[in-house]
């Protein structure tokens, strides 16, 4: 993912996809339970999980590849970060959702990673006195249904540094009901429309894009994708809070 030679603030300050335009899509949304047809992951899963993640870093740091949401809002007091590039796989909105930020009756998008291309973004280590508890906070945010728990893996990515073994989180072909690769066209109008409890879609595509942007990194792929539902929203009437 190419970083850009202009200045972040001309960057930000040409996005289409504006604080004002996300604000229609938010509305006040009730919980609904979980996904439908999926089983919340148990307290022993979670747990099994965590020792597995322990067991293949061998005691090492763990280190988590952020490329959507963790990178403005990890979760976790991170102990350190560095600008990373993973090749081979490139972010994506190809994991359809009904709860969080989308509801049954307008089903959302979120971002996962998809095999191909490359991901600019961060890797953060998660700090040593509190790893284990941190660890389970993450994946208990990111992996939320037994089903998905295969969609935890490591990636090797470069940094300034050099290479680094990390923690991410991707879209199994396995799980081909629940991430399939989407089109641009179809994929906006998903985010324009979703909102659920945790906020709207697009608001979740505008601070992944201003982020980005913030960090001078441009994702042709997102960049494209936020003039698409920009359009969307500019034609559609704004929502009213209940």
């Amino acid at each position: 993912m190419p970083r850009l030679p202009t200045a972040k603030t001309t960057l930000s300050a040409s996005m289409q996809l504006t604080s004002e335009l996300v604000a229609r899509t938010l509305r006040i949304v009730e919980e609904e339970g979980p996904e439908p047809n999926w089983s919340p992951i148990s307290s022993r899963q979670l747990d099994a999980l965590v020792s597995r993640v322990e067991q293949e870093a061998h005691d090492e740091e763990i280190w988590v590849f952020a490329y959507g949401s963790l990178m403005w809002n990890p979760g976790f007091q991170v102990a350190g970060s560095e600008n990373a590039v993973a090749f081979g796989w490139h972010r994506a909105f190809s994991l359809r959702i009904e709860r969080l930020r989308a509801t049954s009756d307008a089903p959302g998008l979120m971002l996962a990673l998809q095999p191909g291309g490359s991901c600019s973004g961060l890797i953060l280590k998660l700090p040593c006195a509190t790893k284990t508890q941190d660890l389970r906070t993450l994946l208990a945010r990111e992996i939320r249904y037994a089903e998905v728990c295969d969609m935890v893996r490591w990636v090797s990515v470069k940094t300034p540094t050099g290479m680094r073994r990390a923690l991410t989180f991707w879209a199994s072909p396995k799980q081909s009901q629940l991430t399939q690769k989407i089109p641009l066209e179809e994929a906006a109008t998903l985010i324009a429309q979703a909102c659920g409890p945790a906020g709207s879609c697009a608001e979740y595509l505008h601070r992944t894009v201003l982020d980005l942007a913030d960090r001078n990194i441009l994702d042709r792929n997102l960049w494209q994708l936020q003039k698409l539902v920009a359009d969307r929203l500019r034609i559609s009437a704004p929502f009213v809070s209940t």
